[in-house]
């Protein structure tokens, strides 16, 4: 059964960090793109990084642009997500979801390229 699992998740006050952790089960980590999504209460979800699995290149929205990192582990066998110098906008449940084809290379994070999903880890930015 292939299964996403986020951890990392909690609360935090501004200009603070976080890592957050994506682990898979049932499927090969680092063949996967992988991306990180968050959806923030009464919003869509948006996608805010993706790390390709052909070259490890790593893509990023703007809004998170130099202040969140996405990463693997040198196992292969999880994928990060470093946020630093959080805000209260950030406050959201990220999501990390995996896709077989390099859906890093479709500009905006479309989400239809991405088949397999967690279940989400809550990130609350607040003093």
């Amino acid at each position: 059964q292939v299964q996403l699992v986020e951890s990392g998740g909690g609360l935090v006050q501004p200009g603070g960090s976080l890592r957050l952790s994506c682990a898979a089960s049932g499927f090969i980590l680092n063949a996967n793109a992988i991306g990180w999504f968050r959806q923030a209460p009464g919003k869509e979800r948006e996608g805010i990084a993706c790390i390709s699995n052909t070259n490890n290149s790593a893509y990023y929205k703007d809004s998170v642009k130099g202040r969140f990192a996405i990463f693997r582990d040198n196992a292969g066998n999880l994928v990060y997500l470093r946020m630093n110098n959080l805000r209260p906008e950030d406050t959201a449940v990220y999501y990390c979801a995996a896709a077989p084809l390099d859906a890093c290379f479709y500009t905006g994070f479309p989400e239809a390229e991405y088949g397999s999903w967690g279940q989400g880890t809550q990130v609350t930015v607040s003093s």
